[in-house]
This record gives structure tokens, sequence and C-alpha cells, in this order.
């Protein structure tokens, strides 16, 4: 499974017309690309704890879209209605990040974690 993960904040000063085309493109996009497996966005938690001031940028809202596969991670990327909503997604935010994870079992994973070899 691959996760594509999106950290953003949206410039402060952003009209209500262009968050929702942004909102438009991505239900758009959502409902057009079927190589998109799941999809979740949500807005920051946070509730009193010591890691949450170490973060040196906030970003206040994330997504995160589920593939089966690379191509499918790919697929989304080259759609038509990708690149629709990636145009409105950086003229909209002040920051982002954007990864692409492999996720594992947590077997997997971590034994993955334990080979690799410190830098």
């Amino acid at each position: 499974m691959i996760a594509h993960v999106v950290l953003f904040r949206p410039h402060p000063h952003l009209s209500e017309a262009r968050r929702e085309a942004l909102i438009d493109a991505f239900t758009i996009a959502l409902r057009e690309i079927p190589t998109i497996r799941q999809a979740r966005v949500g807005q920051r938690l946070t509730h009193g704890r010591a890691y949450e001031s170490l973060m040196q940028t906030h970003y206040s809202h994330i997504a995160i879209l589920e593939f089966e596969d690379v191509a499918g991670l790919k697929a989304y990327l080259e759609h038509p209605a990708h690149e629709r909503l990636g145009t409105l997604f950086f003229e909209a935010f002040a920051e982002a990040l954007i990864y692409d994870f492999a996720l594992e079992d947590p077997d997997t994973g971590l034994a993955s974690l334990a080979r690799e070899s410190v830098v």
C-alpha cells in the first residue's frame, strides 16, 4: 500500500471562492480517479502534549490518499483531475509538505527500520 501524505497550511487570506474551487477540485479527483483506494482529510488536533511545541512549522490540515501500488499513485498524479487540483493547491497554500510512503505491516516495517544504517 502506498500513502500519499500532504500536510498543508492555507494562505491566511484565502478567499471563500478559492477555498470552494479547491474543495470542488478535490471532490472531482476523488470521484474520477479510480486508483485512489481511500482518502482522508483532517485538521490538526492539539491536546497539550510536549511534542506539539517542538514542531517548527504549523500545518493545520492533512490529506492522506492510499493507493494499491506505485503505478496507482502515478496514475493519480498524471490524471487531468489531479492536474487541476495541483494547480489550485499550490495557489492556495502558504506551506505544504508532500511525501509518499510504502506502508507495511508492523513486523515488516519494523524489520526494515532495524536494517537501515545509521548515518
